[in-house]
């Protein structure tokens, strides 16, 4: 049987920034993972720990100073901004917090939005996103706006979107920061659904342990640091303790 490719090989990543008064600020250190397909994978630290400029690069939305990191078998980490273009295009669909949904166009319109991009003709364009509306329950729904929906409804628009171009990956940042709980759980749960009943390859960002959650494996950040990689946990109190390891 031939083994699958793993669709993330990260490899002593490291990321730095240039200082307005001169120097070089330091905000990742030697970042080592892999992601297989099929996992749905939390990557979670406090304010200021690194998580987001990962996510970046995660995203191809950054290059990092250093290390190397393959996506799907295919080094990217020298790639130019317009060949990452490619690459965000191809391989990754984005959730994120604020939903990023055009407001002056109509739902089907923002769902085939990635398909234009793509180059699918319009028919075809028009098939998909109406399968992806139906997939997250907004078939009736495609002539609305977004200023028409709430706000669960409007993450669901999104993730309908992330799917529409069948990415290999999904990136979620924050997915839940702009719902209230309840609305926040029942996105939860349709991506724990998208990922055991098709197989969807999930990376989701995260502050919130509770949030964490809802993945099958954690990666913690802190100070620039993976201090814990695994399961995930059953208390916030095991990567409270492997900071501290980190501190000392």
């Amino acid at each position: 049987m031939k083994k699958e490719i793993p669709i993330i090989v990260m490899n002593k990543i490291c990321k730095s920034f240039p200082l307005a008064i001169g120097g070089i600020q330091q905000v990742l250190f030697d970042i080592t993972f892999t992601i297989n397909p099929g996992e749905f994978v939390a990557i979670m630290g406090p304010s200021g720990s690194g998580k987001s400029t990962c996510m970046n690069i995660v995203g191809a939305l950054d290059s990092a100073t250093s290390g190397t990191y393959e996506l799907y078998g295919k080094d990217i980490t020298t790639m130019t901004a317009d060949e990452l273009a490619v690459v965000r295009n191809e391989y990754i669909g984005f959730i994120f917090q604020n939903f990023n949904l055009l407001p002056k166009r109509t739902i089907l319109d923002n769902v085939m939005l990635p398909l234009m991009y793509r180059g699918f003709v319009m028919d075809d364009r028009i098939r998909r996103a109406r399968e992806m509306l139906r997939l997250v329950g907004l078939e009736n729904f495609e002539t609305y706006f977004p200023t028409q929906l709430s706000g669960g409804m409007k993450q669901r628009v999104a993730i309908a979107r992330a799917l529409s171009g069948e990415p290999k990956l999904i990136l979620a940042d924050e997915p839940t920061g702009s719902l209230d709980s309840k609305m926040g759980t029942e996105i939860l749960k349709f991506f724990e659904k998208l990922n055991k009943d098709m197989g969807i390859t999930i990376i989701m960002i995260t502050h919130e342990f509770e949030i964490a959650q809802f993945a099958k494996r954690l990666i913690h950040i802190y100070d620039g640091r993976i201090t814990y990689d695994g399961a995930v946990p059953k208390s916030e109190t095991t990567l409270l303790k492997s900071e501290k390891r980190h501190k000392k």
